[in-house]
């Protein structure tokens, strides 16, 4: 079983609050991770039909059948359970007391602003990391394999072909939650747009020109994309426009949580074909946003991570803001290092901000520059994040 680095906030949350919830997308390993911290601790799976439906009708009675510590998974199948388990905690004053694990986002939140505000942490966790694979000893030589092969821990645990597995990942799980999530009658309509979005990977968005090719409106586009996000499929990378006015775009871009389900939706079979791809820079791109968001994740931090780009078409990839300083971070498919890949960089500072700290992720060599500036390979990023 590969170690994930959030292992350590997750204990030390525990020790913090009476009850810590970790949400993030199906087969993230949200199971695997708090089961295996916790072994001593009851487990029980509200995706069971018959245990779910004794909690929706008597949840008095389901909660007494628990006297010690309990890990309740797919928690936002019973949201209504939170609401007691507020009374629980409330009374008997132990921190980690409860672990709840869910794969929806807007429905668990909603409830822990309800009931839980202030008596759970709450951690994010995302399919593997690069730094994780390092860690257990899986490495690959080329960028295009991480992509393809993606970070769901079943694929490295089972040996999976990784097309194959996102298949049946997009058929098992994205599509039955959308379905339940937006009662979808048009599956086919569906597949269309997010073929479509992911065709847009790292774009700005603009949902009507996306509503205009996909054959909806533009506030169905919006739904669903919420529904995305909430699910976990994508995230939403905001602008930076702190004092910049009107000169700056304000729209996000979106990505995917995981680039072997990016990798499916473009068609992509085998790594070969990454390199050939027309959206081979995006894809990189998404893969090196990707490892920032799950490192400060994996710290229990918020992102905290933007883009810039003004009217002028100057632009940052990722900049990290940390209290008043600000980072600034260029993304380059490139192997071979260029002075140009600097120039974004160095233009913001000028224009827009000063940069604490000023990086260039590519696939290339580590280099530093008299200039401040440093080059790293993209197995590298967590570096800039820890």
């Amino acid at each position: 079983m590969i170690i994930r680095s959030i292992a350590t906030e997750f204990l030390t949350q525990l020790r913090e609050y009476p009850i810590v919830t970790v949400i993030g997308p199906r087969q993230a390993g949200k199971t695997t991770l708090v089961r295996s911290v916790l072994p001593e601790y009851e487990y029980v799976s509200l995706e069971t039909p018959e245990t779910r439906q004794f909690a929706l009708d008597d949840p008095k009675a389901f909660l007494k059948r628990y006297v010690g510590n309990v890990i309740f998974d797919e928690v936002q199948r019973v949201p209504h359970l939170l609401s007691y388990l507020q009374g629980i905690v409330d009374q008997s004053g132990r921190q980690g007391q409860f672990v709840l694990t869910g794969s929806h986002q807007l429905v668990l939140r909603a409830a822990i602003t309800q009931s839980l505000a202030g008596r759970t942490g709450i951690l994010h966790l995302l399919p593997l990391s690069i730094a994780e694979l390092t860690a257990a000893g899986i490495r690959f030589d080329d960028f295009a394999e991480y992509i393809h092969h993606g970070f769901l821990p079943r694929i490295y645990d089972q040996q999976q072909r990784p097309y194959t597995a996102y298949a049946n990942y997009y058929q098992t799980y994205v599509e039955r939650d959308v379905r339940q999530l937006i009662h979808l009658k048009d599956a086919n309509l569906f597949e269309k747009f997010i073929k479509l979005l992911a065709g847009r990977v790292g774009q700005i968005i603009n949902y009507q020109s996306l509503a205009s090719d996909v054959g909806v409106d533009s506030k169905t586009v919006k739904q669903w994309l919420s529904i995305l996000e909430a699910s976990f499929i994508v995230f939403a990378l905001p602008p930076y426009f702190e004092n910049f006015g009107k000169r700056v775009i304000k729209s996000p871009k979106y990505y995917f949580t995981d680039t072997g389900l990016l990798s499916y939706l473009l068609d992509i079979e085998k790594p070969s074909q990454v390199a050939r791809d027309p959206l081979m820079g995006s894809l990189f791109e998404n893969l090196v946003v990707l490892e920032a968001l799950k490192t400060r994740y994996n710290q229990g931090l918020s992102a905290n991570l933007y883009f810039f780009r003004d009217y002028q078409g100057n632009e940052i990839d990722l900049l990290f803001k940390s209290g008043s300083q600000l980072t600034g971070v260029e993304i380059k498919a490139a192997a071979t290092w260029n002075s140009s890949f600097k120039k974004g960089l160095q233009r913001f500072a000028d224009t827009n901000a000063a940069l604490t700290r000023r990086y260039v992720v590519y696939s290339g060599e580590r280099m530093a520059f008299s200039d401040g500036v440093e080059a790293l390979p993209y197995t590298n990023v967590a570096e800039i994040f820890n």
